[in-house]
């Protein structure tokens, strides 16, 4: 509050300098000169030593202030300020000089004036200190007052009290003034204090994430590193074991060894399908995984990975429904990544499907243009608590454990980054103990244009010299090659999609 004072009276310097001398060159009219003019400099010393105190607090160092004491020699300086301007009240007074009796009332009238005036500037300037403003007005306040009662005369005495009404409203009227400045200090600090612990905390949540994207560009680093160097022994250890189960190279006299290097290929396989995973997702998650695109039939990948999978269906008994549209025209798409999207999702819901149970394979047109790849398996479905959880890498839901053959918790996660490398979307639909639908969305900017068909030229008869040669223009082959949609496109009308149901087991 002290601060805002100082800033005040400093901002306001000229203001009073200049209201001081318009009051000094008005009483000359009914006070002596050398009065008016003594009584000026008088003001205008006093404001010079006020002024030099508020510039020396303004660049004094924040550490080295001494509040109470500050205080003090500011009071001591509005005191002397105060007691220059209650001499304004006293110019004129003793003096030989007799005005006319309109220059009299005039004068005094100027005089109630003047304290007005002078309470509103130190009321605007120094409400923020109150006891500033005690004692900068009251003697001005107490001079006019006896000027006014020494006259002896019902109109001034009534002027007299208006004077001292006026100076009590104005202390009111400044109290509000203060509590006002101090709420908005108080608010300030608010902000402030608000502001501060903000940055602390974006500072820590700063530090957190670049600590947290070190450590993941670490761990991508690690699993890149760690499943190539495992993938070179394990495929030596795949091969020599195919080659001993298979008797490739002479029978094996004990049969126990043929089984344990069949469980040995197996447990390999396993491994470096989970090696995979990894190497691929981690990948992903590093920014390394680069897509190669061409045109593709997402109806053709559908189909390879049906038969991939067909003999691990049929063990389980499983019956697999493929709801394949053949018209569906071709995406440009990263084929390998397509493939191990329909691969992922496929082998999740034969994984998760019990004995008996359907998985349905679908792919299809979208509404607004694009292609979609669908399975729906009636496993024993997703709790809707636990679906974040299965989205992560390594989760599994609970049901999982109890019913699952096994993995590793990649899948889904894999397919999700994959198919948002496309700019497609992932959509998991599951309810418990009735299955899981899967979507994966490509967007309609994927999707190729169709050419229409070649049409055979017309033959073009020539005549020339008179003879009735005809000679056949040859066909002129289409030298365009697919481009993207730009706008989204409709379903088209298609022939109708291709239904298939396999029962097996």
């Amino acid at each position: 509050m002290l601060s805002i004072f100082v800033r005040n009276e400093l901002s306001a310097a000229f203001t009073i300098t200049g209201l001081s001398a318009i009051f000094s060159l008005a009483s000359m009219f009914w006070s002596p000169v050398p009065q008016a003019i003594l009584w000026l400099f008088i003001v205008i010393g006093a404001k010079v030593i006020q002024l030099e105190l508020c510039r020396r607090f303004q660049n004094a160092p924040q550490a080295e202030i001494d509040i109470n004491a500050w205080r003090r020699r500011l009071l001591a300086s509005e005191l002397v300020s105060g007691l220059a301007w209650a001499g304004f009240a006293l110019i004129g007074a003793g003096s030989q000089v007799r005005p006319t009796q309109e220059l009299l009332f005039s004068s005094h009238v100027f005089l109630f004036a003047a304290l007005i005036v002078v309470l509103a500037i130190r009321m605007t300037f120094a409400s923020t200190v109150i006891s500033v403003l005690f004692v900068g007005t009251i003697p001005m306040t107490i001079a006019v007052v006896a000027r006014l009662l020494a006259l002896n005369d019902p109109f001034y005495v009534a002027l007299a009290l208006m004077a001292v009404g006026v100076h009590i409203y104005f202390i009111f009227l400044a109290r509000g003034l203060n509590s006002t400045a101090m709420a908005m200090l108080e608010f300030r600090a608010q902000k402030d204090a608000l502001i501060a612990e903000l940055e602390e905390e974006k500072s820590f949540s700063d530090e957190a994430r670049r600590r947290a994207e070190a450590a993941n560009k670490a761990k991508s680093r690690f699993l890149a590193t760690m499943s190539h160097e495992l993938r070179t022994p394990l495929n030596a250890i795949m091969g020599f074991s195919e080659v001993m189960h298979a008797e490739i190279l002479g029978p094996m006299s004990n049969p126990t060894y043929r089984e344990y290097a069949g469980s040995i290929h197996d447990s390999g396989r396993h491994l470096l399908n989970l090696i995979n995973e990894i190497l691929d997702l981690s990948r992903i998650e590093a920014g390394r995984y680069e897509l190669h695109e061409e045109p593709i039939r997402l109806c053709d990948v559908a189909e390879d990975c049906y038969r991939l999978l067909k003999l691990r269906a049929d063990a389980k008994g499983l019956q697999i429904v493929e709801n394949l549209n053949d018209d569906l025209p071709q995406v440009w798409a990263d084929q390998r990544a397509i493939r191990q999207i329909c691969l992922n999702l496929l082998s999740n819901a034969l994984k998760f499907t019990p004995k008996g149970g359907r998985v349905t394979l679908t792919v299809e047109a979208t509404p607004d243009g694009g292609q979609l790849i669908s399975v729906r398996d009636t496993g024993p479905g997703i709790p809707a608590d636990e679906i974040p959880k299965v989205m992560q890498a390594f989760g599994q839901g609970s049901l999982a454990h109890e019913t699952a053959e096994g993995g590793t918790g990649l899948g889904l996660p894999i397919v999700k980054n994959l198919i948002e490398l496309h700019g497609g979307r992932f959509d998991l639909q599951s309810e418990l103990r009735k299955g899981t639908e899967v979507t994966v969305y490509l967007p309609p900017s994927r999707v190729l244009e169709s050419l229409p068909p070649l049409q055979p030229l017309g033959l073009e008869r020539h005549r020339r010299g008179g003879l009735g040669t005809e000679v056949a223009e040859q066909p002129r082959i289409s030298t365009r090659t697919p481009r993207l949609v730009t706008q989204p496109r409709g379903m088209g009308a298609a022939t109708g999609p291709r239904q298939r149901a396999h029962l097996t087991g």
